[in-house]
């Protein structure tokens, strides 16, 4: 249903998300006159506080989290917000909690960041105090279970209360300007789509590295671990919208369809085919830092960084490795997409002693948001002793190409997008649990066959099986 929500109510906010992220960027929304003036944004968690508290509270994230320049209107905002402590796990208290709600005179949106644990119970509270009609759309913030089996339950139990068209299951990396601009790329560049296939491209490689280790998140990562962590979600978002064909147009329906049959032509990984290390003492940037086994303060099987050759298996992609890694600890922080063209078939060049290097483009998605294609190029001379030529990078930097644009965090648009109900950059049922059952095959295998981690220093790129991973195939990892 079409609407635009005139209540926003957020679930854990008094949480670590809701002050880095989801307080800032509504705030930085208010003050671009993004938001209804006559929206009111709830805030609820088991903290005990009045809305003059959750105001202060609000006032002083928003001094840490967001640049002073985005603040204007800062007590506008605040007085748009109000609070209602509510201990999930009960029915008690949803009443309350409706009743601060008040009723909608358009909508309720509601952003729900909680323990899996509480998504059960918390769907059972919102629907017994009518807070689940049609006039109302949930955001589900990840993890949305740890399986296949646990996924479903919790989707089993959203839509006992809601149907598809009003869930918004939130993968923020949808919500990042270069994510976004990869379709761009492809999808309205005539240079790019006609060579984006196998008979052009040799291999993809989808890099995401961490340099922090379990900093709040100790229980909940030791139950993850790095393959459900970063895997399930964000990586194989990325590898669906690097490799999904050419959706009718740009609407929900139409691009989530697509990257759904990326994910059911994902080949079940087999032996040899995986990595998994945990992270030792090391450093980082020159600092000494502890291992995993340190932190967490016992021993753990838990992996922290993962590599995996991965096969799409379909028409435009039957051969070509997709080669992902993703792990803490690691030496800098980079989010990017390489895609290694071929050789050319034949080089006019190589009777004058030049050598020819395929070409790579490289999508650099955080920290730094740009586009990097390398082009062969002559290197100016007489040539008397031989032609000589050499890589010429082409580079573009995303916030200096598009100067003057207000580049904005991803929780922005993703909350736009659910206040407005736009569900395009929000992830489907069908689509996570083609991701979670590719995921369960890879830990069952590793179950099976005994893969344990692998040590590596904090500080390096992982353990060296996982360049082996991709040098027994030629092919060398982007650094």
């Amino acid at each position: 249903m079409n609407f635009s929500a005139d209540r926003l109510l957020l679930f854990g906010a008094t949480g670590d998300l809701s002050q880095r992220m989801l307080l800032p960027s509504l705030c930085a929304l208010a003050h671009d006159g993004l938001l209804a003036p006559e929206l009111k944004i709830v805030g609820t968690a088991r903290s005990e506080m009045n809305d003059a508290r959750f105001r202060n509270f609000a006032r002083e994230a928003l001094e840490r989290h967001l640049p002073a320049g985005r603040r204007g209107g800062l007590a506008e905002f605040l007085n748009r917000l109000s609070y209602q402590a509510l201990d999930a796990s009960t029915l008690e208290g949803f009443d309350d909690l409706a009743r601060k709600v008040g009723t909608p005179g358009q909508g309720l949106a509601i952003f729900l960041s909680t323990a899996p644990s509480l998504f059960e119970p918390t769907i059972a509270g919102l629907k017994s105090a009518g807070l689940t009609g049609a006039n109302v759309r949930i955001g589900l913030e990840k993890p949305l279970g740890t399986s296949l089996e646990t996924s479903r339950e919790i989707n089993d139990a959203v839509a006992a209360a809601f149907s598809e068209d009003r869930i918004f299951r939130i993968d923020h990396y949808l919500g990042k300007e270069t994510v976004q601009n990869l379709l761009a790329l492809r999808f309205a560049n005539l240079l790019f789509e006609p060579i984006w296939n196998a008979n052009y491209i040799d291999h993809v490689q989808i890099t995401v590295a961490e340099t922090v280790g379990l900093e709040s998140r100790v229980a909940y990562y030791d139950d993850s671990g790095a393959l459900r962590d970063m895997v399930q979600n964000h990586m194989l978002q990325l590898l669906a919208l690097v490799a999904m064909e050419p959706p009718t147009s740009f609407d929900a329906t139409a691009v989530r369809d697509e990257k759904v049959k990326v994910l059911r032509s994902l080949r079940k990984v087999g032996e040899g085919e995986s990595v998994i290390g945990q992270y030792r003492a090391g450093a980082i940037s020159g600092q000494a830092v502890p291992g995993y086994d340190d932190e967490l303060g016992k021993g753990s099987a838990t992996e922290t960084f993962v590599a995996i050759k991965a096969h799409v298996d379909n028409w435009r992609w039957k051969g070509v490795p997709f080669y992902l890694r993703t792990g803490k600890r690691l030496p800098e922080r980079v989010t990017e997409i390489v895609i290694q063209f071929r050789c050319v078939p034949f080089s006019i060049f190589e009777g004058r002693g030049a050598k020819t290097q395929p070409n790579r483009l490289v999508i650099g998605i955080q920290p730094e948001e740009n586009i990097h294609l390398s082009l062969m190029a002559k290197v100016p001379g007489l040539d008397r002793d031989g032609l000589r030529l050499r890589p010429v990078p082409l580079d573009i930097s995303m916030p200096d190409a598009l100067a003057g644009a207000v580049h904005r965090i991803a929780y922005e648009r993703l909350l736009l997008d659910l206040i407005e109900g736009e569900q395009t950059l929000f992830v489907r049922r069908d689509e996570v649990e083609a991701q979670w059952e590719w995921v369960d095959a890879i830990r069952d295998l590793w179950n099976r066959t005994g893969v344990e981690p692998k040590s590596y220093p904090a500080g390096n790129w992982g353990p060296s099986a996982a360049i082996a991973l991709a040098e027994r195939d030629g092919v060398t990892w982007h650094e």
